[in-house]
Parts: structure tokens; C-alpha cells; sequence
């Protein structure tokens, strides 16, 4: 059973939000919005033309920020922090086609201590066909810095009803 994850900072009422990854007030963003299923934080989005490579495929850059930004929300919500990506490694496995409609993200955290944290991530198409895998790396910040220099609004605000 999965459960919404709120767009804390949203709610913080902050109008210069505009994420690229998942803010709703950038119309030339991802707009991303997850979910926690059980130990996976995934995400649902339709591609579309502006986001071409090859007619009618899906830009291997956009599939990349897809997936940085999904590992990015298990950082803020499973390791209760926020963090930088440090490094990305992404498997290409099959084409994304735009024709093919909504696809599904799908990231866990597979190791953290207490300056760094692993985590992987899933493209699917469709059909539930993997069609890209990342591998990403996180520098975390301890959790004062990332409430006082970066507007981390605690564990508790990405899972509050309303």
C-alpha cells in the first residue's frame, strides 16, 4: 500500500519555488510528485514531445534528471536530510518511447551512514519493462545545515495530511 508524499515545500508557501525536478509552478520542469511504497519512493509521469531525443524517444538527459530527482526524495524523506547527488551512474537498457505513454520511477536507499547515502533507481515503461537504472551517490548534510542553508522542513512535513 502506498502513501502520498506531501510536497513539503510547497506548503512552506516559498514563492520562489521552482525545482525543476518537482515544483508544479515551473512549466518547463518535470513536476514530479511521489509516493512511499513500502521501502521505494516512486513516481508516475507522462513524457512528452518537448522532452524528444530521437523522434518519438525520450531524452537520455531527461531520463537522467528523472531518476536524480526521484533518488533526491528518498535523501529527504528516508534519510530525513537533504544532500547533493555526488555521483550518477545510469545503464541505458532500452528506449523510453513517448508513444508508450506514462512511465514509472521506482528508487530505495541501499546503504547510508552518516555522510553519505546510496541509493538506486528504476526507469519502467508501460508495460513494467526496466528501461534505464541509476546509481546515485549523496553528500548529506548534517540536519541543522539542512534546516538552517537549505530549507529542509523536517521527515514530518513530507508526510502530513492536507
Amino acid at each position: 500500500m502506498s502513501k502520498k508524499i506531501a510536497n513539503a515545500y510547497l506548503k512552506a508557501g516559498r514563492k520562489d519555488y521552482n525545482c525543476f525536478g518537482c515544483s508544479p509552478n515551473n512549466d518547463k520542469g518535470l513536476q514530479l510528485k511521489f509516493e512511499l511504497d513500502g521501502d521505494e519512493v516512486t513516481a508516475q509521469w507522462n513524457p512528452q514531445r518537448w522532452a524528444e531525443g530521437f523522434k518519438n524517444v525520450l531524452h537520455g538527459g531527461i531520463q537522467a534528471a528523472l531518476m536524480d530527482e526521484l533518488c533526491s526524495w528518498v535523501v529527504l524523506t528516508l534519510c530525513k536530510t537533504t544532500g547533493v547527488t555526488t555521483s550518477m551512474e545510469i545503464s541505458y537498457r532500452r528506449a523510453v518511447l513517448i508513444s508508450d505513454g506514462e512511465i514509472t520511477l521506482r528508487a530505495k536507499l541501499v546503504e547510508q551512514n552518516s555522510r553519505m547515502a546510496f541509493v538506486e533507481g528504476k526507469l519502467l515503461s508501460n508495460d513494467g519493462t526496466v528501461c534505464a537504472t541509476a546509481k546515485c551517490k549523496f553528500f548529506l548534510f548534517p540536519l541543522d545545515k539542512a534546516m538552517e542553508e537549505y530549507d529542509y522542513p523536517g521527515v514530518d512535513a513530507f508526510f502530513e495530511e492536507g
